[in-house]
């Protein structure tokens, strides 16, 4: 593989698309596309695709199930603290307050409205 960065796409399962979306725009700020794929309802988060970095969606589908103990996603922030500070009152739960990596920043962690574990990067 002689991509720097491997992953190019992500999924996020949701139980409900509307609560979802409202939670990921609560805490993070985000935009969504909608689409629908076949079985499947999707809500593209907004990317540029010229921007170093993934893109993904929320995903509705009968064959996708939340959870806490898949993959991790880690979405970036400017400081781990501003979307932490959001998720409880946006209807999610804390799993981890902002932690220190060493050189490699911080990150933290919670659960969002699906069940879903899910958590923030951010170098301060």
């Amino acid at each position: 593989m002689s991509a720097i960065n491997p992953v190019g796409w992500f999924e996020i399962p949701v139980l409900d698309m509307d609560r979802a979306c409202a939670f990921y725009t609560a805490v993070l700020g985000a935009e969504f596309e909608m689409m629908e794929m076949g079985p499947s309802l999707m809500a593209m988060f907004s990317y540029d695709q010229a921007a170093p970095g993934c893109a993904g969606a929320l995903v509705k589908d009968p064959d996708c199930q939340p959870s806490t103990t898949g993959t991790l996603v880690y979405f970036v922030a400017d400081d781990v603290n501003q979307p932490l500070s959001k998720v409880v009152a946006a209807g999610g739960r804390l799993v981890m307050e902002k932690m220190p990596i060493g050189e490699h920043g911080f990150i933290g962690s919670f659960i969002d409205t699906e069940g879903n574990k899910v958590a923030v990067h951010s170098m301060q």
